[in-house]
């Protein structure tokens, strides 16, 4: 009979034994089939489920000796039942598989239609036999005010020739490891890893958010095409010091709606795993603008989110989930919006496993037809359920853009995101939000690079020159180019919040001002490392930024900086007026322990000169207008001690300066 639970493909040990566990309400009928690595076709045993033995609530189960299935190694359900979406000629994923299989003969077009997809179908992996992992003494690190986030796509990382990993290991977890050394001198704590969920390999889809399934990785993520190589990435991640944090995609899948394929969920139990529109011509209610949504208040589906995040936690030693299209989480399944209560956050709050982890959400959908955007806690509708959840600042990331590139009427909100954003994140009584709530970035895998921001011109954007690119750009331009990532770069890592960017910002990596590479696994896509060397410069600056942050824990505080911080204009007043571009603040570190600092930022297209409203003396540490290394002061001299007076701050620079 086997056991309801839990869901999934499970080794019992002392019976020599898989339990099988399946999740569907509504199928009519479940057949269970196993392969060996010889023949994806025929099945060398079939199981038929009897519901009278097999079948507990909506939970189809059996348990099925080793010695019945000797040499199988993959398995898939087959399932019938009412309505056009169970096709029973289609081999099916297990929702909970921990490793996919694509036979050779694997075709996307297969999984179209009603006919067999036998032997082009992707399958699951038994779990292995009597194998572990050994962890060691791995231990999770924690960052808190220094935790500094790097967004990295594992493929991309490391898949050019020039990344310096040889070629059976670039583009995979063990790529990455041979790169720990390199994190390690820029400095960052964390890396945000871009969706490693299985997906189609022959779909346009690079970026990795069309999953197939919740729980397996990638399976060319891993050179040896194991989930060893993962456990392995992470714990050589850890010993380094290095979170890890998975972009995870539980708003919809790689299925699509009526007009896409059926890999498993759509075949199991359709109207349990997506939303449905009430419209018989267009059935699937899309709110993630991919074709489906999955039905996030459905409990099953809970369990089936919940289940996934304490594998990964558990048996993968993952510190946090970065949730992509997170406001789905917040939809009934009529299509409605719960904001104030719905359970799914429940269910990741009170889980033992996930309560110390960091969780991160992307606070608004994919569909703009149907916009829903939830920035912010505690406030009047809309506001994003998750309590302390980070949350990803596109407000942050639009202010900081306008301000640098020297926008009008740019400068009052950007102080306001450099504060912390306290007014999506209050900290009055009733919520007592923190700032680091607020995850800061100017730029993510989806849009231009940084140095892109600067090389091309668009509505937030602008290429510093002439010419859009890098073709007959002067050393002027160039040069003007670099202040810029530098003023960039100094705003995140001076804002009180969690600051984040995007893997190569630190070199000038390019895209050519494409912003929605999403379906290009290529060169445009691949860091090019040859610009390590080219922009050394730069990626010098952001290391001591870097530094620079993580040894003043008076900057990253987890309360807002409120009576520490003064605000200043060139003079003693801060111009608010919509043609101001200048301004100066002074953050005194006494209460944590800190230093004081003081910053002048000018955007403006000519020079200022400050009146320096507080101290006796302050050391200069970073000037972003002076070229390498004097942008960045390595052991300050008598020189760069300034008394009182003025500092002219030079065009579109930031200056900082420590107390002495």
């Amino acid at each position: 009979e086997g056991c309801p639970h839990p869901l999934g493909a499970v080794w019992i040990e002392n019976e020599r034994a898989f339990n099988f566990a399946i999740y569907s309400k509504a199928a009519s009928a479940v057949r269970l089939l196993f392969f060996t690595p010889h023949d994806c076709v025929s099945s060398i045993f079939t199981y038929e489920f009897d519901p009278l033995r097999n079948k507990t609530g909506p939970v189809w189960h059996a348990r099925v000796a080793l010695d019945r299935i000797p040499n199988a190694v993959y398995y898939a359900y087959s399932i019938d039942g009412p309505g056009v979406e169970f096709r029973p000629q289609k081999l099916l994923l297990d929702p909970y598989a921990k490793e996919i299989a694509f036979p050779p003969a694997f075709d996307r077009t297969a999984a179209f239609g009603n006919d067999s997809n036998a032997g082009k179908a992707p399958l699951s992996l038994l779990p292995v036999t009597g194998s572990g992992f050994d962890w060691e003494d791995d231990c999770s690190p924690r960052h808190d005010g220094d935790l500094i986030v790097y967004e990295l796509h594992v493929r991309g990382f490391t898949m050019n020739s020039n990344s310096g990993i040889e070629p059976p290991r670039r583009g995979t977890f063990q790529g990455v490891v041979e790169k720990i050394p390199y994190l390690r001198e820029l400095g960052i704590t964390a890396v945000e890893l871009m969706p490693i969920f299985e997906f189609d390999p022959t779909e346009p889809n690079y970026w990795g958010y069309m999953p197939l399934n919740f729980f397996a990785p990638h399976h060319t993520y891993a050179a040896d095409r194991s989930v060893k190589e993962f456990k392995s990435m992470v714990k050589a991640l850890h010993r380094a010091g290095i979170e890890v944090i998975l972009d995870v995609v539980y708003n919809h899948t790689g299925e699509g709606d009526e007009l896409g394929p059926t890999f498993g969920f759509k075949g199991i139990d359709c109207w349990t795993y997506y939303m449905g529109s009430g419209d018989t011509a267009r059935p699937y209610a899309d709110f993630s603008g991919t074709g489906n949504t999955l039905n996030c208040a459905n409990r099953a589906v809970r369990q089936l989110i919940v289940d996934s995040l304490r594998y990964w936690a558990r048996e993968m030693h993952v510190d946090g989930f970065r949730f992509d299209l997170a406001s789905v989480f917040s939809r009934n399944p009529d299509g409605s919006i719960d904001f104030d209560d719905p359970p799914i956050f429940g269910d990741i709050g009170s889980d033992p496993d996930l309560q110390n982890l960091r969780l991160i959400a992307e606070p608004w959908e994919g569909n703009l037809k149907y916009p829903n955007y939830e920035l912010g806690e505690g406030r009047a509708k809309p506001h994003f359920p998750g309590t302390s959840w980070r949350q990803w600042n596109d407000r942050f990331r639009s202010a900081v853009r306008h301000f640098i590139k020297s926008d009008s009427g740019a400068l009052a909100e950007f102080i306001m995101r450099l504060y912390g954003s306290s007014d999506f994140f209050p900290d009055s009584l009733p919520e007592s939000s923190r700032p680091y709530q607020s995850l800061n970035y100017v730029d993510c895998h989806d849009g231009f690079t940084l140095y892109d921001l600067v090389a091309y011109t668009t509505l937030d954007s602008w290429n510093c020159g002439q010419v859009d690119g890098d073709a007959g750009i002067d050393d002027a331009i160039m040069s003007l180019r670099k202040r810029q990532v530098k003023n960039f770069f100094c705003v995140l890592m001076l804002a009180n919040g969690t600051p984040m960017f995007r893997a190569g910002d630190e070199f000038l990596q390019t895209q050519y001002g494409n912003g929605n590479p999403y379906n290009v696994d290529g060169p445009l896509t691949w860091l090019d490392w040859n610009r390590l060397e080219a922009h050394r410069d730069v990626f010098r600056f952001f290391s001591k930024m870097i530094a620079f942050r993580k040894g003043h824990p008076s900057i990253g505080r987890s309360t807002f900086w409120r009576d520490d911080v003064h605000w200043y204009g060139v003079g003693r007043d801060v111009d608010l007026s919509g043609t101001s571009h200048a301004f100066a603040f002074c953050l005194q570190g006494s209460s944590v322990g800190d230093k004081d600092i003081y910053v002048l930022f000018n955007a403006y297209w000519e020079p200022l000169e400050f009146e320096i409203q507080e101290g006796d003396g302050w050391i200069r540490i970073a000037d972003t207008f002076l070229e390498s290394p004097n942008d960045f002061t390595e052991a300050p001299e008598p020189a760069t001690v300034f008394v009182g007076g003025f500092y002219t701050a030079q065009p579109r620079s930031v200056v900082i300066f420590v107390s002495k």
